[in-house]
């Protein structure tokens, strides 16, 4: 019976140690006091438990040799109407460059058709008024000069009165030494605004050009 019973614990010792794992820090219990020892064998042994996550999953990577080929059909490509080029004439008739040179009051100004120039305040002259200046000196053209004696015969220079505006401050200082004496004075002369429209009436009178000279 008795050696029933060791070959038993024998059997049961050995399933033991195959099924039961000790960690390390009990394996040197035999060492310690036996209070200490006690203690440990009868404290139940720490688990640790650890899980892996899964792993991501990752597309499907493929060489250039294995890529898969897509085939798309391509279907009938619609015919395209060819562009219509219009031919469109951008001409326009340009006038004919002329110049005068006319006196306004005592004062003699160079005009173009088209173009405005600040003059002498022109007394009785409203906005927006026509007016025909009559002293007209010259006349040129690309072609032709028409030279007045004084003025030219007939010819008319035509203008719009467009504003009448004071012209930019002028300061009028006065001084004399010794005699604490001095006197600034501001002064915005009154000027008029004119755009020349035409110019007419030249043709008619005798003209000099190159081939005459």
């Amino acid at each position: 019976m008795a050696s029933c019973s060791a070959t038993s614990a024998l059997s049961l010792c050995s399933l033991l140690k195959l099924n039961c794992r000790v960690s390390p820090a009990h394996q040197n219990f035999p060492f310690l006091p036996l209070s200490v020892s006690r203690k440990r064998i009868l404290s139940p042994p720490s688990l640790s438990f650890s899980f892996k996550k899964n792993p991501r999953i990752a597309p499907p990577r493929f060489s250039e040799s294995e890529a898969p080929v897509i085939e798309v059909e391509a279907g009938p490509v619609p015919e395209s109407e060819p562009a219509q080029i219009v031919e469109t004439s951008s001409e326009v008739p340009k006038r004919e460059e002329v110049f005068a040179v006319v006196m306004i009051g005592s004062r003699q100004y160079i005009v173009f058709p088209g173009r405005f120039i600040y003059t002498q305040r022109l007394k009785g002259a409203n906005v927006d008024d026509k007016i025909i200046l009559n002293k007209v000196l010259l006349v040129g053209t690309k072609t032709s000069t028409h030279i007045g004696k004084p003025v030219v015969p007939n010819a008319a220079v035509h203008a719009v009165v467009e504003e009448q505006v004071l012209d930019k401050k002028v300061t009028v200082f006065k001084y004399k030494k010794k005699k604490k004496y001095r006197r600034n004075i501001g002064h915005r002369q009154p000027i008029t605004r004119i755009r020349i429209t035409g110019i007419t009436g030249y043709q008619d009178s005798p003209a000099v050009t190159l081939d005459s000279l």
